[in-house]
């Protein structure tokens, strides 16, 4: 074990304050980054703080820690770093992650913190800033690549819309036809895109193509929960089961994993099985528009709909189809505690669809964009494991930081 590791409270270490209260009406402005006990959840025109700062959740979240490198605003259900005492901001972001903020806790119905007990916790640091930069450095660089592959996946998914937004919605290269331009595409591609205009049910659309039920387009179904009570349902289960949750804190509509597993036994209390990868999954109320692609074959609560694709149709169509036409879906809800889109309303709702050769031609050119998105998630995953496991290896000292390069490099951080 390190011997150079002080042992102190956690007041020695640092001083924490209160966030500040923001009225509603001030939110929403500005590029100044405004921060909750979830993250940075809005931008204000101005900030309280100076970068680089490190924020927790006071009331609500527990537990989650955010370094925020510019200026900032931390609102008053956080508690942020109002002196680090010398210590390295990262550092004590990593640091800070490795506390159990529960046991520091109120018992209210919402657990809340009280910085006076936290600054008495006994805590262990490295004696030496330049340890704690080290370890920032491993750690840091994890972190720093998986926020790569995050913003990487984003600049492909908001590709991928902005392509569906053009052929079939704003209808661009129809337009650019009909004023005598190019499209960029092979002919026989690009004569499905025609100069005349017809009105449907579904709006404005291009003559010779169609409007169809999204019915005809997907098998629509759902899931249900098995008895939570049942450990048969539960205990040891391998296979995939998905609640709205697990789309909540998505990034990009990828589905690896799951939070639960199921057994073969709670399997057949679904009627809908297990569905295969490339299934479109929307959350169904609470709210309804979470969406995702799986990658892995996965069982579903009744909180969603799920769109598998019928033969010929793109499963990436109907993704950009459900984001596009969120507004429509929530239309077709009803319900008195939530809103809730059921099967029955789904299935009718008219779908513009182009041509087969249309199609084919977006999924070829979108798959790619999504696989690579698939490819950084899956990267991201990986490495945010690795992540968790050095944090309290390097912390406590167990772990040295050369062993840690050797490891993070092997791990193709």
């Amino acid at each position: 074990m390190a011997s150079d590791w002080l042992e102190v409270t956690l007041g020695d270490v640092l001083d924490l304050k209160r966030g500040y209260d923001l009225p509603q009406r001030e939110r929403g402005l500005g590029s100044v980054p405004l921060v909750s006990s979830s993250g940075i959840s809005d931008h204000i025109t101005g900030a309280m703080v100076k970068g680089p700062g490190v924020v927790t959740g006071r009331y609500g979240t527990l537990g989650q820690v955010f370094y925020i490198e510019e200026d900032f605003w931390p609102l008053n259900t956080t508690l942020y770093v109002q002196d680090f005492k010398g210590n390295d901001e990262r550092f004590i972001s990593y640091f800070l992650r490795s506390l159990d903020f529960l046991a520091y806790s109120d018992k209210a119905a919402v657990p809340g913190l009280n910085r006076n007990h936290l600054h008495q916790a006994r805590v262990r640091i490295p004696a030496e800033v330049a340890e704690q930069r080290a370890i920032a450095s491993v750690l840091g660089a994890l972190d720093d690549k998986i926020d790569l592959n995050r913003r990487m996946s984003e600049t492909l998914e908001a590709l991928a819309r902005a392509l569906f937004k053009s052929w079939f919605v704003d209808f661009d290269l129809a337009r650019a036809k009909a004023e005598g331009k190019g499209t960029g595409l092979p002919e026989k591609v690009a004569e499905h895109f025609p100069r005349a205009f017809v009105d449907s049910e579904a709006g404005e659309l291009l003559e010779g193509w169609d409007v169809r039920p999204v019915g005809d387009l997907a098998s629509v179904v759902g899931g249900t929960t098995p008895r939570t009570s049942e450990p048969a349902y539960w205990d040891g289960g391998t296979h995939h089961w998905a609640t709205p949750k697990d789309l909540a804190s998505l990034h990009t509509p990828v589905l690896l994993d799951t939070a639960r597993r199921i057994t073969d036994a709670g399997l057949s209390q679904i009627g809908s099985g297990l569905l295969p990868p490339g299934t479109v999954l929307l959350s169904s109320r609470a709210p309804i528009g979470y969406l995702a692609v799986t990658e892995v074959p996965v069982a579903i609560n009744q909180g969603f709909i799920a769109m598998v694709p019928r033969p010929g149709v793109s499963n990436l169509f109907l993704l950009h189809w459900a984001r596009h036409a969120h507004d429509i879906i929530v239309s077709r809800a009803n319900g008195s505690t939530f809103l809730e889109i059921s099967k029955a309303n789904f299935r009718p709702i008219p779908v513009v669809v182009p041509p087969q050769p249309l199609l084919r031609a977006f999924d070829d050119l979108t798959q790619p964009l999504h696989a690579r998105m698939v490819t950084c998630e899956r990267e991201s995953s990986t490495l945010a494991l690795l992540r968790d496991t050095l944090l309290p290896k390097l912390i406590s000292g167990e772990l040295r930081v050369p062993d840690a390069e050797r490891i993070g490099v092997r791990a193709g951080a």
